[in-house]
């Protein structure tokens, strides 16, 4: 069966493992090469490959070390010309175009946020779905038989209107949240729409440190899908 790891997770910095049997990839490499190389053990050789979704430094900047250290990079052409990367082990992906790394099938599709964006439905030959989901404000996609949903739960409409009211963050951080973020409202309605018969696990990512409340956003989506959920890094 295909799992799936947070490391790191939120606006400092995001890396997480997906993984069966066969093959082991990060998904989004938004970290140095040498914080990921401790957290893993010192074992990044033992990726198969990195996907990037989008340009924003919190998810590729780790890209250039890790392409250094012999990795294989799959990401978009913005990320690739934002980075500067190149090489034989850069592989530039587009929306809704499937391809594979080793027993891995996947499959990018574009999300809602400032900069061009992409999900992953990734499949495993050994059995096993999972679709990762961040840095969003709506996703148009419904998916079946996934197992694994890693979606990002960013705030609460509530404590972001509280935050603007007390003065930690203006109004203009808030618009860019609003519009660029998945709200604890929109995962849920997410949810709502979505075939959760063969979910196994929901993992919460990319959370606000400012704008969230882990313990409520996971009592919240657990209440609603009676499916076990996992605050990133747990």
């Amino acid at each position: 069966m295909i799992t799936f790891k947070t490391y790191f997770t939120g606006s400092t910095g995001n890396f997480h493992i997906c993984s069966d049997d066969k093959t082991k990839i990060a998904v989004d490499f938004g970290v140095p090469v040498n914080k990921a190389k401790k957290a893993m053990d010192f074992n990044l050789s033992s990726l198969n490959g990195i996907l990037a979704t989008h340009s924003h430094m919190d998810h590729c900047k780790g890209l250039p070390g890790a392409i250094k250290a012999g990795i294989n990079c799959y990401t978009t052409k913005e990320v690739i010309e934002t980075l500067k990367v190149s090489g034989h082990r850069v592989h530039e992906i587009e929306s809704r175009k499937v391809f594979k790394i080793g027993t891995l099938t996947i499959l990018p599709f574009p999300l809602e946020h400032d900069v061009p964006n992409v999900g992953f439905l990734i499949e495993s030959d050994q059995g096993g779905k999972l679709v990762y989901i961040t840095d969003t404000y709506y996703c148009r996609f419904k998916f079946k038989n996934v197992n694994i949903f890693a979606i990002e739960c960013n705030y609460s409409n509530e404590i972001l209107e509280r935050n603007v009211e007390t003065k930690v963050i203006n109004q203009y951080l808030k618009n860019r949240i609003v519009k660029s973020h998945f709200s604890l409202a929109n995962v849920k309605e997410f949810f709502k729409a979505n075939d959760l018969s063969k979910c196994q696990e929901i993992h919460l990512i990319h959370l606000s440190g400012n704008n969230s409340n882990p313990e409520l956003f996971k009592k919240e989506i657990q209440g609603l899908t009676g499916i076990p959920t996992y605050i990133g890094g747990e």
